[in-house]
């Protein structure tokens, strides 16, 4: 399961984030942008784990 393909923080703060090539690239402002972006794929997955038990 690929949960991220790039994350790279810009200059600016704001990080530049992709989840597989083909996508768009989306931008977060800043740090809490990216912490919340690693709560929703972790929530993904635990949900995705439990369903497939």
């Amino acid at each position: 399961m690929r949960l991220l393909h790039a994350a790279v923080l810009a200059p600016n703060g704001q990080w530049l984030v992709q989840s597989t090539p083909e996508v768009p690239v989306r931008v977060l402002d800043g740090p809490a942008a990216m912490v919340d972006l690693a709560a929703q794929i972790q929530h993904q997955t635990r949900t995705t784990r439990d369903r497939t038990r």
